[in-house]
């Protein structure tokens, strides 16, 4: 038919069926693995292909800061205070009878001050009346009066008293 055509054309037979296009097997986006993805090349054609994953954005490295010098003081100084408060805490545990026995004699101090207080002017009276002194009971006279009186003149005056005894 064609002598310059450097191809021949058959016709279908029983023995050579007609070749019918075959179609893109679909994908669906759950099936594409990771490190593949949809791309468009140059001439406009999407394809599946390999890509690589972005790089993560780079932070800017900062250079680093020196320590202050609180800071190291603080750290130097935390394991020191808490020793010496560990050191006080046993110190106190070893202390305590002896600080519970002292407390124990603190209160009978005060307990005999307080008895001494009340005890004193009591024995003195007593004591008084029995002998008879002070208020003549003794005696069998009634109680002593004194009277005083006292002047003075101006708001800054000297002042001037007297005192009888009856």
């Amino acid at each position: 038919m064609y002598p310059n055509t450097p191809y021949t054309i058959t016709t279908p037979t029983p023995w050579n069926p007609p070749q019918t296009p075959i179609g893109q097997p679909v994908i669906l986006p759950a099936e594409i693995p990771p490190g593949v993805d949809w791309v468009t090349l140059p001439n406009g054609v999407r394809t599946l292909a390999y890509t690589q994953p972005a790089p993560p954005p780079q932070v800017p490295v900062t250079a680093p800061q020196p320590v202050p010098a609180w800071a190291k003081t603080t750290a130097l100084l935390a394991p020191t205070v808490g020793g010496g408060i560990a050191a006080g805490g046993i110190g106190l545990s070893y202390a305590a009878p002896g600080l519970i026995a002292m407390s124990h004699a603190l209160w009978s101090a005060a307990a005999l001050l307080v008895a001494t207080v009340i005890a004193v002017p009591i024995l003195l009276r007593t004591a008084c009346r029995a002998t008879g002194n002070g208020s003549g009971a003794g005696q069998g006279g009634g109680a002593t009066h004194i009277t005083q009186n006292i002047t003075a003149t101006g708001m800054f005056g000297r002042a001037n008293g007297t005192i009888h005894h009856r």
